[in-house]
């Protein structure tokens, strides 16, 4: 199994939060507004768990040029809190004559798993 270069992500802040539910058009308050996010039992507000699967889209269109990728599923593992620290990593797990099986987890600095999933690769590039 071949490791790819990890992707290691700026903490979450909640103003990150808060635009990617400008962006996303998800204003959840459990996401943005801190008292919701504690009346609901939470110690802050939770990221989206579709930010936190784009991060792992970004690592993967920085090993792969992205015509190459066919497909990308994850599982959502743990939420996410602002101050978090994540890391992507990737692995090549089987490769076989035309395409690349891959996986892909986002982890935080003390090891939790937030995100796994899958991903498969074309190993022809297309020409621009």
């Amino acid at each position: 199994m071949a490791q790819l270069q990890p992707l290691i992500k700026a903490p979450i802040t909640h103003s990150q939060i808060v635009r990617y539910a400008g962006a996303s058009g998800d204003f959840n308050p459990i996401h943005t507004v801190v008292p919701v996010a504690k009346e609901a039992g939470l110690p802050d507000v939770i990221a989206h768990g579709m930010l936190i699967m784009g991060m792992a889209g970004q690592a993967i269109t920085t090993w792969f040029n992205h015509d190459q990728i066919k497909n990308f599923n994850v599982r959502f593992q743990k939420m996410t809190f602002p101050g978090e620290e994540l890391t992507v990593k990737g692995f090549i797990k089987e490769e076989r004559d035309d395409l690349l099986i891959c996986e892909v987890e986002v982890m935080n600095e003390n090891k939790e798993r937030k995100l796994a999933g899958t991903f498969h690769v074309s190993k022809e590039e297309k020409n621009a």
